[in-house]
């Protein structure tokens, strides 16, 4: 049965693409370059601000000019971390029903805990969440299981027990370096390219509104 649920944030528990959008075409205005589409953003969002950076400047790391960009979308951003962004269809239910039988959740992202845990906090979740558990917390990132085991721990919780839930391949790998049980959010920010049922999940959320069902269906598993 389950002991504890994490998620992945960006593309899995909340929607934060509309403000990335409009923060990443604010600073490519300022510089005079165009406009990038929603699609094109919210295709980008799960890999960080550096592949935002490189989405709408063309440039790579390392490039002459890519860490003052990068310096200014991360500026920019911390002045909209919550303005449209929003938890996902199924994602308050889901919340609401794992507090209502008493099991713990909570986030562990390679989002920087600078934006991380003010985006929660807009959100009404900081403080029912157990455990919030960011690069800056762990020596290594995901798909590496540290961040996993770390929030299983805090939680006090048997990571064979728990369910992790996100919408990238390093998401479900990290799941299961740490043991855990995994689902894939198709629902998230899956690149175009990408297949997210070839991923190694234990299961497949087409719709963040099937999240509820499989908890309830996991908490009856003996």
């Amino acid at each position: 049965m389950l002991e504890a649920v994490f998620f992945d944030l960006d593309g899995t528990l909340v929607d934060t693409a509309p403000d990335f959008y409009v923060v990443l075409n604010q600073v490519l205005e300022a510089h005079g370059h165009p406009p990038v589409s929603y699609q094109a953003v919210r295709a980008t969002v799960s890999n960080g601000a550096r592949a935002l950076t490189e989405l709408g400047f063309g440039l790579a790391p390392g490039d002459d000019g890519f860490d003052r960009r990068l310096d200014d979308l991360l500026e920019a951003y911390g002045r909209r971390l919550d303005v449209d962004t929003r938890l996902f269809e199924g994602m308050a239910e889901s919340l609401a029903w794992l507090e209502s039988n008493d099991l713990p959740w909570g986030v562990v992202t390679n989002k920087p805990e600078r934006f991380t845990r003010p985006v929660l906090a807009g959100l009404g979740l900081l403080e029912r969440a157990v455990a919030v558990i960011c690069p800056d917390q762990v020596a290594e990132r995901k798909p590496h299981p540290e961040g996993l085991l770390k929030a299983a721990a805090t939680a006090n919780a048997n990571p064979v027990h728990c369910l992790y839930v996100g919408d990238h391949l390093r998401d479900i790998q990290a799941g299961l370096n740490a043991k855990m049980v995994t689902a894939t959010a198709a629902f998230g920010y899956v690149d175009a390219d990408d297949n997210p049922r070839a991923w190694p999940a234990d299961h497949y959320l087409e719709r963040g509104e099937d999240l509820p069902a499989l908890l309830r269906s996991l908490n009856q598993d003996d």
